[in-house]
């Protein structure tokens, strides 16, 4: 009988999201494709001592090989012959299953001096996670360091390393590996996993790490825009910032713009905002897309009444705008242009708005932050990517962080 000359392990990562059982299998290369077969140097004793051993793994018969593996592990005692037995022994911790002697297999692979250099990555990437299953968080930390001492491109390898590390409480080593495992997927111009993002965002925001929440916030909408990370970013952004009402009114546009308001609080607050701000075109519009997304009742109280105001000063409202947009354009300060400007937004005449805005900054009287905030919003919702980049640039102080995510939708968007 002649031993098998040639195995396989395969290699078991695990998912950002969760720490998942290492999975093994044997795994054979088509017929076509089947590598040379490997030659052992084994004794006559070790040979005696395996045989019988894969004969039984063979058969199937999982009790008789376990009960033969004492013996072929003590005959074994050169390099390839502890290979050969630490390859049978996995072969039976897959049939049984035992985790438990899986690991050690793996364990016994690594030792036995007879592994191929090509096999080490695989073989320290399965040590580490069964390491993380049994919560040997060292031994865990120790088996992946030494992959990616071997392979370091291995961008899972980061993220399980980070794993250990955001369980050992040590966070910015833990994002500082994420933030390595993301480039790497990158510059071999793969999208890293969603999941990464969220996972280093988590332990930014859970952490009081506010530079790089907002940092992974921003690269998680620019890699995965979607309503629900749009709305998870900017209330990381609102709670970790204080905001004055304007600044907040336009964080909660820019929700609006990316389609991020979700439930009755967030179209309350800004319908609220904006009535408030003598803008009754804009807060009847959120309103009324609040309803038509069935996220708000008008029949409910608050919105009822938010809604009824709103409609009884539109129609006047309106019909005052180009009274009061020719002495904007005239009056020596730029607090009616701006004013002004604001209302046109809220109609979505973005093209009056933006002639507004552009006469405001000709005057004294306003912040400039302000107004150039605004010119932004109303280039970027008229198609004017440029044009709104360069406004928005212009932004600095707590609303220029507000202009940077504009900037970030406005990308996105093109």
């Amino acid at each position: 009988m002649k031993l098998v000359s040639a195995f396989a392990t395969a290699t078991a990562l695990l998912a950002a999201s969760a720490v998942a059982a290492p999975a093994l299998a044997a795994a054979q290369a088509p017929a076509a494709a089947q590598p040379a077969p490997r030659a052992y140097k084994l004794s006559k004793e070790e040979k005696a001592a395996l045989q019988p051993l894969q004969a039984a793994i063979g058969a199937k018969d999982w009790a008789k090989a376990t009960s033969l593996l004492p013996a072929a592990q003590a005959a074994a005692q050169s390099p390839d012959a502890k290979y050969v037995f630490g390859q049978l022994e996995l072969q039976i911790g897959l049939g049984v299953p035992d985790t438990q002697m899986q690991a050690k297999a793996v364990n016994d692979l690594i030792a036995s001096g007879g592994a191929l250099p090509s096999e080490m990555p695989a073989l320290y990437r399965n040590q580490g996670a069964f390491a993380l299953q049994a919560h040997n968080n060292a031994a865990a930390e120790a088996a992946y360091s030494q992959a990616l001492t071997l392979t370091p491109n291995d961008a899972d390898a980061y993220i399980n390393l980070a794993k250990i590390k955001a369980e050992a409480k040590k966070p910015h080593e833990a994002v500082q590996l994420i933030d390595k495992a993301i480039a790497l997927k990158t510059a071999a111009g793969e999208k890293a996993d969603e999941t990464w993002y969220k996972y280093a965002l988590k332990l930014a925001y859970d952490n009081h790490m506010r530079p790089d929440s907002l940092r992974l916030s921003r690269e998680l909408v620019a890699a995965y825009p979607t309503p629900s990370n749009w709305r998870d970013t900017l209330i990381i952004f609102r709670d970790g910032t204080t905001l004055d009402k304007g600044a907040s009114l336009d964080l909660l546009r820019l929700m609006r713009a990316s389609k991020a308001l979700a439930g009755e609080r967030d179209y309350y607050d800004l319908a609220e905002g904006l009535g408030t701000s003598g803008l009754p075109g804009e807060e009847q519009a959120v309103l009324q897309e609040g309803a038509a997304a069935r996220a708000i009742d008008l029949n409910k109280a608050a919105f009822r009444d938010l809604m009824s105001s709103a409609s009884a000063r539109v129609a006047a409202d309106r019909a005052s705008l180009a009274g009061i947009e020719a002495k904007a354009l005239a009056a020596p300060t730029g607090t009616i242009a701006l004013n002004t400007g604001d209302a046109y937004f809220g109609y979505g005449d973005y093209a009056k708005a933006v002639s507004l805005y552009q006469a405001a900054l000709g005057k004294s009287g306003v912040d400039a932050n302000a107004v150039n905030m605004h010119l932004g919003m109303a280039l970027a919702l008229s198609g004017d990517r440029a044009g709104a980049e360069a406004a928005f640039r212009k932004v600095t102080g707590p609303r220029g962080e507000v202009a940077a995510l504009w900037m970030a939708w406005l990308a996105r968007r093109a």
